[in-house]
């Protein structure tokens, strides 16, 4: 195996283990084999998510997955990138300055005729995407008991560690989906992605800085945002495979490692 394909074999390790799936399709028949439910109470679709989740999210809203939908963002890392490509389609909308929620509950309406979903529009990286999400359905009234998340698949397994850090086992059910599992494979002696119909996707680089960046993250260590750490997200377990894959990524010293600041964390 050669470096490149060693290098795509580590990152595709990686992706698998952070796009966190509890169902294989999204749908309700998916729904019934495993949580024995026709439909989960609420959907919620985060704003650092790419096209292809506002895309997925809406048809499966549309199928009757979720009684509610919930659109939760600000502004973060990867806000200019959502602004450009939805003013792209709809030339009519200013982008510009708008929250991530706003931006594709504008989108999901002309498109997909979805109205009145809950917006929350301050959060600014995934540990306040949690806390302000379940501060919109405190503000509603609203107890859902099955939650089904979208986040970018890069972020779906943090986002599921900072909900059960914050529920603190409430009786509540989260149902991750990520919205999509990209292979990189290499082509022509580049990395590229198996799949090219990912609407949005990231290029090469910044997807690779995505999924860089979120082993420190979840790692449990002083360091990370676990217990041991800084304390945003409940406990991880990291399996030995994909750590072993992001300290031979990191050992390459051709691939930067997302970090951190105060904001968009």
């Amino acid at each position: 195996m050669n470096s490149l394909e060693t290098i795509s074999n580590k990152l595709n390790i990686i992706s698998e283990f952070l796009a966190k799936r509890d169902i294989p399709v999204l749908n309700k028949e998916e729904l019934k084999k495993k949580y024995e439910i026709d439909q989960a109470d609420l959907l919620i679709l985060f704003g650092g998510s790419i096209l292809h989740g506002c895309e997925l999210s809406a048809k499966a809203f549309n199928q009757g997955i979720a009684k509610r939908m919930m659109i939760v963002g600000g502004e973060g890392h990867t806000t200019d990138m959502l602004r450009n490509i939805i003013h792209s389609k709809c030339p009519e909308f200013e982008t510009k300055g708008k929250a991530e929620s706003d931006i594709i509950a504008y989108y999901l309406e002309k498109k997909y005729n979805i109205r009145g979903c809950l917006i929350e529009r301050e959060s600014t990286n995934c540990g306040n995407n949690v806390s302000n999400a379940l501060k919109v359905l405190n503000e509603y009234g609203l107890k859902p008991k099955y939650i089904i998340i979208m986040q970018d698949s890069s972020m779906q397994m943090r986002m599921d560690a900072g909900f059960k850090k914050m529920l603190n086992d409430r009786d509540v059910e989260i149902i991750n989906y990520a919205p999509y599992r990209a292979r990189v494979i290499v082509k022509q002696g580049q990395l590229c992605f198996e799949d090219d119909t990912i609407e949005g996707m990231w290029n090469m680089e910044h997807y690779i800085n995505l999924q860089m960046g979120e082993i420190p993250r979840l790692s449990d260590t002083k360091d990370g945002y676990g217990p041991n750490g800084k304390d945003y997200i409940a406990h991880v377990d990291i399996p030995e495979e994909v750590q072993e894959a992001f300290d031979y990524l990191k050992g390459e010293n051709k691939f930067s490692v997302r970090e951190a600041n105060e904001k968009y964390k």
